[in-house]
């Protein structure tokens, strides 16, 4: 698979379903949940791919879009995402390299999805 990059492409991590406490009667609703990696703070600045800084399993990203209201397990809208799982044979700057179809928290703990779409076209990491 592709590995994760801070661009040129935007990469978006998605997941399903995002139950959120819908105000004002906080009815637990399902909706989806987007991350990008444009939005990351990258952690490893040595190691650039297509002039953007490759993304290890300690970079992290913000913000996720969410929908109204906040997170069933966690109480936090608009929370953080960032990958459970790396690369097993791949390391940049020290941590494993995450790569597209690789597991994600988002929301905090709130969904659990994966990376869906390259953020760059030029390494792969096989196995």
């Amino acid at each position: 698979m592709f590995v994760n990059s801070q661009g040129p492409i935007p990469a978006m991590g998605f997941a399903m379903p995002d139950v959120l406490l819908v105000p004002p009667l906080e009815i637990p609703v399902p909706f989806p949940n987007v991350s990008l990696s444009v939005t990351a703070i990258p952690t490893c600045f040595n190691v650039f791919l297509m002039c953007m800084p490759a993304h290890n399993l300690v970079t992290e990203r913000p913000v996720t879009v969410t929908g109204v209201g906040t997170g069933a397990l966690c109480g936090d809208d608009f929370g953080p995402a960032h990958d459970v799982m790396g690369s097993t044979n791949l390391f940049l700057g020290g941590p494993p390299a995450t790569k597209m179809t690789m597991p994600t928290n988002q929301n905090l703990i709130n969904a659990f999805g994966l990376n869906i779409s390259p953020s760059q076209v030029v390494l792969l990491a096989l196995a």
